[in-house]
C-alpha cells in the first residue's frame, strides 16, 4: 500500500459540502493547480474536480412504464412516433434504444440515408414536453384481454421513466481516417477519401474517465451529471476493456473503459439530451455526462492534472481496415493536436473534426461544479469500483 501525506474520505468531503466549505474546481482549473503547487499540495487545497463530455453515444435508451388500460394489455410490440421499442419485458414496459430507426424509415436504400428520426430523438421530444404517440399490440390472454392500444403520452403522463445507457463515456476512442478514394460514412461522421479529414470523439483533459484512469473513485453508486438531472454509475459499461495500453500515469492509448449509466427522465433537460442523425449511418442520442472525482490522495490529484498534452488516441482507418477487422494504426496523436486542428498522417496535414462538444463539456463541468459549491449535490461514495 502506497503512504499517502493527505488522506480524505467521502463523509469528510460531504460535511465540507454542506458546510459549504469544500473547494471545488473543474478539470481544466486542476491542470494549473497540480502544476504549480504539486499533487500532495493540490489534494489539500482542493476537494473535488468536476468533468464533463457531450458527444453521440449510440449504446443509450430508456426504460418506459407506459401504464394500464382498459381492457388490459400485454404489449408484445410497442412503437412510440412509429420508433419500435422492444416489448418483451412486462405488461406495459417497454425499452426505446437510441439507435432504433423509425419503422418507414428508408435507411440507406437511397445511399447516404438521413436517419432523420429514431429513438433518440423520441427521448428528446419527451424530455422537450412534446406528446408521442404510443401503439401497442397484443395477442391476449385472460388477464390481458387486450390486442390494440394507441394513445398520446408524455413525459408527464408516463408513469415511469428511466434513461438507461449501457455504455457511456468511453475512455478514449479511435481518431477516424478514410484511406479509400471514396466518400464513407460511419459512427465517427463522414470521412472523406484519401484521408479528406480525421474525426475524433473526447472531450480530452475534460473527459471523465481521463480524470480517474483507474477507475478509482467511480463504480456502483457514483452519483454524476446525466442529462441535466442526476443519475448514478451502476456498473461498468459494455465493451469496458481496461487492459490497454497506457502512459506513465494511466491514461490508455486506445478504447478502454465504460460505463453504465442511469437516472430519471423526469430531472432531464433537453438541452442536455439530443437526438442525433448521422448521414448514411443512423440514428443515436448525444449525451451530457458529468462526474465528480474526489481528491481522496495526491494519487487522485496527480491523475485530474492530466491535460491535453498528455493524452493520446490512435489514428484508424474506417474506410477500409475498421470493417475488416484489420488492426492496423496510421499513428498516434495528442489532444492537443487534435484541438488545433490538424494532425499529420502519412507526411499530409489533416484537417480534424470533433464529434464532441468542448462548449457543452465546460458548461456541465461548471454546472456540477456550482451544484457541490451550493451544497445541492453530495458525493455518492461507489460501493465497489469498476474493475481496473
Amino acid at each position: 500500500m502506497r503512504d499517502f501525506k493527505v488522506n480524505k474520505t467521502y463523509q469528510e468531503i460531504n460535511r465540507k459540502i454542506n458546510a459549504g466549505k469544500a473547494v471545488v474546481v473543474t478539470a481544466e482549473e486542476m491542470i494549473g493547480i497540480v502544476k504549480d503547487n504539486g499533487p500532495a499540495e493540490a489534494a489539500d487545497q482542493v476537494d473535488v474536480v468536476t468533468t464533463g463530455t457531450f458527444a453521440p453515444m449510440c449504446s443509450s435508451g430508456a426504460f418506459i412504464n407506459f401504464g394500464h388500460a382498459v381492457p388490459a394489455i400485454k404489449a408484445a410490440n410497442v412503437w412510440l412516433n412509429n420508433v419500435p421499442a422492444y416489448g418483451g419485458i412486462a405488461a406495459v414496459d417497454c425499452y426505446i434504444g437510441a439507435t432504433e430507426p423509425c419503422a418507414d424509415d428508408p435507411l440507406n436504400k437511397v445511399h447516404p440515408g438521413e436517419f432523420n428520426y429514431g429513438g433518440g430523438h423520441v427521448i428528446e421530444d419527451l424530455l422537450a414536453g412534446k406528446k408521442v404517440h404510443l401503439r401497442a399490440t397484443g395477442y391476449g390472454t385472460t388477464c390481458y384481454p387486450g390486442t390494440r392500444l394507441e394513445k398520446k403520452v408524455s413525459l408527464e403522463t408516463l408513469p415511469y421513466a428511466v434513461l438507461c445507457n449501457p455504455r457511456n463515456g468511453y475512455q478514449n476512442y479511435n481518431c477516424a481516417i478514410n484511406v479509400t478514394k471514396k466518400t464513407v460514412y460511419t459512427y465517427m461522421g463522414t470521412l472523406k477519401p484519401k484521408i479528406g479529414n480525421a474525426n475524433y470523439c473526447s472531450a480530452g483533459q475534460l473527459s471523465p474517465l481521463f480524470n480517474d484512469p483507474y477507475y478509482k473513485t467511480i463504480g456502483l453508486g457514483t452519483r454524476i451529471f446525466l442529462g441535466g438531472g442526476i443519475g448514478y454509475v451502476t456498473w461498468a459499461g459494455t465493451q469496458h476493456n481496461p487492459a490497454v495500453e497506457r502512459t506513465p500515469l494511466g491514461a490508455p492509448m486506445k478504447p478502454s473503459g465504460t460505463l453504465f449509466v442511469m437516472g430519471d427522465m423526469k430531472g432531464m433537460s433537453p438541452d442536455w439530451i439530443k437526438g442525433v442523425s448521422l448521414q448514411g449511418y443512423g440514428c443515436s442520442l448525444a449525451v451530457g455526462l458529468g462526474i465528480p472525482i474526489p481528491i481522496l490522495n495526491e494519487e487522485i490529484a496527480e491523475y485530474t492534472g492530466v491535460s491535453d498534452e498528455d493524452l493520446f488516441t490512435q489514428v484508424v482507418d474506417y474506410g477500409h481496415d475498421y470493417g475488416k477487422g484489420i488492426q492496423k494504426i496510421y499513428g498516434r496523436v495528442s489532444y492537443a493536436e487534435l484541438k488545433k486542428g490538424a494532425i499529420t498522417v502519412e507526411g499530409e496535414t489533416v484537417q480534424t473534426v470533433p464529434l464532441s462538444s468542448m462548449v457543452k463539456a465546460r458548461q456541465i463541468a461548471d454546472i456540477l461544479k456550482g451544484w457541490i459549491s451550493r451544497g445541492t449535490f453530495l458525493l455518492g461514495e461507489p460501493q465497489f469500483t469498476l474493475p481496473s
